[in-house]
């Protein structure tokens, strides 16, 4: 059995039904891929460096999340 990660984001008003499903979900998945490949190096990173190791650790959920969620309308 697989597990399909499905996300509803609801009272948007970027679409005309005020719900989208579409955006946050792969939003969602950009998330997961980006925290992936990032954690792992802001963590290697920050043991030298917090600050920057901080900044490149929460640049998925800053950064990717909200831009891909915000490019789909629907």
């Amino acid at each position: 059995m697989a597990f399909v990660p499905i996300c509803v984001q609801c009272g948007t008003r970027s679409n005309p039904c005020r719900c989208k499903v579409i955006g946050p979900t792969l939003g969602f998945v950009a998330l997961v891929v980006a925290g992936v490949v990032e954690w792992p190096l802001g963590a290697a990173v920050y043991l030298f460096r917090r600050r920057k190791g901080r900044r490149i650790m929460g640049h998925p959920a800053g950064v990717v999340y909200p831009r891909v969620n915000g490019a789909i309308p629907i």
